[in-house]
């Protein structure tokens, strides 16, 4: 499976980090944006993805890549695609190497994949320091999610939620600061890095499938704080 390494990414939401895409094939088809409305397929951030598979490196590569990394430098993995391994599961051989080689390094990522093979591996690179984020879909699965234990957790909300939203259960939503702020950017931000926050990060629905993607997060309506 290859990954494209690239030193200082121009997205402007994710600001001036060392960044990463996987291929395709690492992306689990029980995601419910797999093939739909998943924001990886705007333009210019598809356009990287595509380079993946045919300019990535190995995961020798991607181990080179962050050892170069100075000390404490903060870098995510994943742009588009997902954790190592095809579909549904995780490679723990090459989750292994990279939480390794991230020591000293703040590296993090998101997943869609939730089976208990990947809860498992997610649950090792979490208390190994490379932070993983459980994609959840909407609030309550949110609340699933987190009761897993396995790392910290996201959410789609819907696009007029308001800051002090709460998940059913009473979890704190922190909408994402980047799509607050024209400012802000991941490299300043850090939030989504900090695997033992309590808050559940919230991303407004994005992309060029938006309205599908509020749809999804309809699902369950995050509550008011009173």
């Amino acid at each position: 499976m290859k990954t494209l390494l690239i030193n200082k990414s121009a997205n402007k939401k994710t600001g001036p980090l060392p960044v990463t895409y996987t291929e395709r094939s690492s992306c689990p088809p029980s995601c419910p944006h797999y093939l739909d409305d998943c924001y990886a397929e705007a333009f210019h951030t598809r356009l990287a993805w595509d380079r993946a598979a045919i300019e990535g490196a190995s995961v020798a590569g991607v181990v080179s890549f962050i050892q170069k990394m100075k000390l404490g430098q903060l870098w995510r993995h994943a742009v588009a695609g997902d954790l190592w391994g095809q579909g549904e599961k995780v490679d723990p051989v090459a989750l292994g190497e990279v939480v390794r080689a991230n020591f000293g390094r703040r590296g993090f990522t998101y997943t869609h994949k939730k089976s208990a093979q990947a809860i498992k591996w997610i649950r090792h690179a979490n208390a190994w320091g490379f932070t993983v984020n459980l994609s959840a879909d909407d609030a309550a699965e949110a609340d699933r999610l987190a009761d897993l234990k396995a790392g910290p957790v996201v959410c789609i909300v819907p696009a007029d939620t308001k800051p002090g939203a709460t998940t059913p259960a009473g979890r704190p939503i922190t909408i994402c600061p980047a799509q607050l702020n024209e400012y802000m950017t991941c490299s300043v931000c850090e939030l989504c890095q900090k695997a033992d926050r309590r808050a559940i990060v919230g991303f407004l629905p994005h992309g060029n499938r938006a309205a599908t993607t509020d749809k999804r997060a309809r699902r369950v309506v995050p509550i008011a704080a009173a």
